[in-house]
């Protein structure tokens, strides 16, 4: 009998699943406790939850849920034109904005290309090339900070993309719009840029990378509904490039990929500043309070600008196995090469407590 592996395309034995932070409902099964009990630290979701405008607007959106999408997604890419001052035709809609990332390859990459980015960015990048049979040239970050003149040494006549996320999940650093500039005028325009802003809106003075845009430079940015907005479990996300970039994007897109539910939610939620800034005061408060309290415990970190932090424990798998004992869930990083690591989100100021005393216990009995 034939293996479905012989018929199927070879990169993709070598290919590892992404691992997305453990749910809340898998833990509780685990441990025979109730859901509501479990503080899930592990996929820097805002812990707040969603804006009640965008509540209240996807309530009202599931009235029409037996119709399909608006396939364009008019509304919502004009709130975005407004907010980014872009033209709509500027804006793709993505199921997430990881779905603008597969665009990309499907648009832009084959077999033999090369793509670019850091060591410890986020792995999907690399999962992505892999995918498309193309090479992934990992440049190196010293003290887990990206080296954009690194970036330039290691360009080759196959590069066609470079990924920059900024911040940069899991390490949580920062690349300044100083070394952004520098960069720019010295990468080849034939070379896609695209810059992953997942996290930008926790930033207190972000780059401006949407000025390569306006420029018409090679640049896509990736932005996401997921993180301060609080709606990750809707998949909505968004890049904003030259409309000829978009326009190829495009063809890529399946009809619909944005739902309704979601569309909707993200125009209330861009319109609801209040719970924006409310969700930057306790990500802000948080994340002083759990880096002052690891300086305390003498237990390394890395300074972050998002709303987590990259924490080194000894053993992350060990540490990670330990707090999901005590109902918390953290972020283990050995699948980015980082075996002492785990990732730790900024929670509210209670779970932030609680992560702090169990982590204090765990690494007293370790």
């Amino acid at each position: 009998m034939t293996s479905v592996w012989e018929l199927a395309n070879p990169q993709l034995r070598e290919l590892a699943v992404y691992e997305p932070g453990k749910p809340i409902e898998e833990t509780a099964r685990e441990l025979g406790v109730d859901p509501s009990t479990i503080i899930k630290l592990a996929s820097n979701e805002n812990p707040l939850g969603p804006s009640p405008k965008a509540l209240q607007a996807m309530r009202t959106a599931l009235e029409n849920a037996h119709l399909y999408p608006d396939g364009s997604g008019f509304y919502l890419r004009k709130a975005i034109a407004v907010k980014l001052s872009v033209a709509p035709e500027n804006v793709i809609l993505g199921n997430g904005s990881n779905e603008v990332i597969e665009f990309l390859g499907h648009a832009f990459l084959n077999p033999g290309d090369d793509v670019i980015t850091c060591q410890y960015a986020f792995i999907v990048y690399k999962l992505l090339a892999t995918a498309f049979s193309v090479r992934t040239i990992e440049t190196p970050s010293p003290d887990y900070k990206q080296n954009l003149d690194a970036t330039l040494d290691a360009l080759t006549s196959k590069t066609r993309i470079i990924f920059i996320p900024n911040p940069n999940n899991p390490t949580g650093t920062l690349i300044s719009q100083r070394a952004i500039d520098s960069f720019m005028s010295r990468v080849p325009d034939s070379i896609i840029v695209v810059f992953d802003e997942a996290y930008f809106e926790f930033l207190d003075d972000p780059p401006d990378t949407l000025r390569f845009v306006r420029d018409g430079r090679s640049v896509v940015v990736l932005r996401t509904f997921s993180k301060i907005h609080g709606l990750a479990a809707l998949r909505i996300g968004y890049a904003v490039g030259p409309p000829e970039m978009t326009e190829v994007l495009h063809k890529t897109r399946q009809p619909f990929n944005a739902n309704s539910i979601a569309q909707a939610g993200a125009i209330a939620a861009l319109d609801d500043e209040a719970h924006l800034r409310e969700t930057k005061r306790v990500i802000d408060e948080g994340r002083a309070y759990l880096q002052e309290q690891f300086a305390d415990m003498q237990i390394p970190f890395v300074p972050a600008a998002a709303n987590f932090l990259m924490v080194n424990v000894g053993d992350g798998c060990a540490v990670f196995q330990k707090l999901l004992q005590r109902k918390i869930i953290v972020r283990p990083l050995k699948g980015y090469g980082l075996p002492e690591w785990v990732r730790i989100s900024v929670g509210t100021m209670e779970e932030n407590k609680k992560l702090t005393a169990a982590l204090s216990e765990v690494i007293r009995t370790r």
